[in-house]
């Protein structure tokens, strides 16, 4: 025969089982987290961070798509850096649009210890942001002994595009060619690119779809002279290399065959779920909370 407390055991089981599925019901209503970003593939699956760096370590190049003044996107690409540099023994080369082709001497001095901080800061014409967003980058690159690529036509170009037309550009003494893509640079009239352009500062959409592509050809044209055997990773803004275009078909140009994958940044204000405008921009896509703080507000100033 059950004793009395043998009875009043098994009495309370199914109430303790009860209070156990309740509790599990409570706690998982609630989001104790707030994650400051979410990480998705091109299909709006959600990935893990060391899924996505495996993928990307069996590639050539890795287009980091960024907005220039999101904390996380700066913040992801030291980390990722960081993570290809360990998976792949050191073997990386580092590059990004924020420098600019004719300060490749100025950069390589600085990272071989030629020249202090202050000689390459003052001549190097770093954007404003420099500071809390790239110069982490440029120190792990200087602390590893990484090669770090200019790859960005010089603004004085940029500008002679965009204001008189990218066949101003043939007049360019060969000297000054130098810094930028192969003239002429094939472009597609056809090319989203315009659509993204359209009506911008009242300019023709075609012209400065044009001088875009100068860019694009440019950054594309020093990263495959530098890739040196080994993966390459550059820095750039998403604009540069979403939807599968930007820098990454002129790399197929100059380079057919290469692996490339993209990283892009968005942001919206619910990350549970990729917003189906984003789906495809990129091979990997990094969610931002809207609502997340900016390291500056406006235009940028360089």
């Amino acid at each position: 025969m059950k004793d009395a407390n043998t009875n009043f055991i098994e009495k309370m089981k199914p109430l303790k089982f009860s209070l156990l599925i309740a509790a599990f019901l409570v706690l998982s209503s609630f989001k104790p987290d707030k994650p400051a970003y979410k990480l998705y593939d091109a299909d709006g699956k959600e990935i893990k961070y060391k899924k996505m760096i495996n993928a990307l370590s069996s590639s050539d190049i890795v287009l980091f798509g960024e907005y220039h003044n999101n904390p996380i996107a700066h913040w992801l690409e030291l980390e990722v850096t960081k993570s290809l540099y360990s998976l792949k023994n050191g073997d990386i080369v580092m590059g990004a649009e924020m420098f600019e082709a004719d300060n490749q001497l100025i950069m390589d001095e600085y990272l071989s210890g030629i020249i202090t901080v202050e000689k390459f800061e003052a001549e190097c014409r770093l954007w404003s942001n420099y500071d809390t967003d790239y110069e982490p980058l440029i120190r792990f690159a200087k602390d590893s002994a990484i090669h770090f690529v200019a790859s960005n036509i010089p603004r004085r170009y940029a500008s002679v595009a965009h204001k008189q037309g990218v066949d101003k550009l043939l007049d360019l003494s060969d000297e000054a060619k130098r810094y930028i893509a192969p003239l002429p640079v094939e472009f597609d009239p056809d090319s989203i690119l315009i659509e993204k352009m359209g009506g911008m500062m009242g300019k023709s959409p075609l012209a400065i779809a044009k001088a875009q592509a100068m860019k694009d050809a440019t950054m594309a044209w020093f990263i495959t002279q530098n890739m040196q055997d080994k993966l390459f990773i550059h820095y750039n803004g998403s604009f540069h290399s979403d939807d599968n275009g930007g820098i990454r078909k002129y790399l197929q140009i100059y380079k057919p065959g290469t692996e490339v994958m993209t990283i892009t940044t968005v942001s919206q204000d619910n990350m549970d779920k990729l917003d189906e405008a984003y789906l495809n921009k990129a091979d990997f896509i990094i969610c931002v909370h809207s609502n997340m703080t900016k390291t500056y507000v406006g235009m940028r100033k360089r």
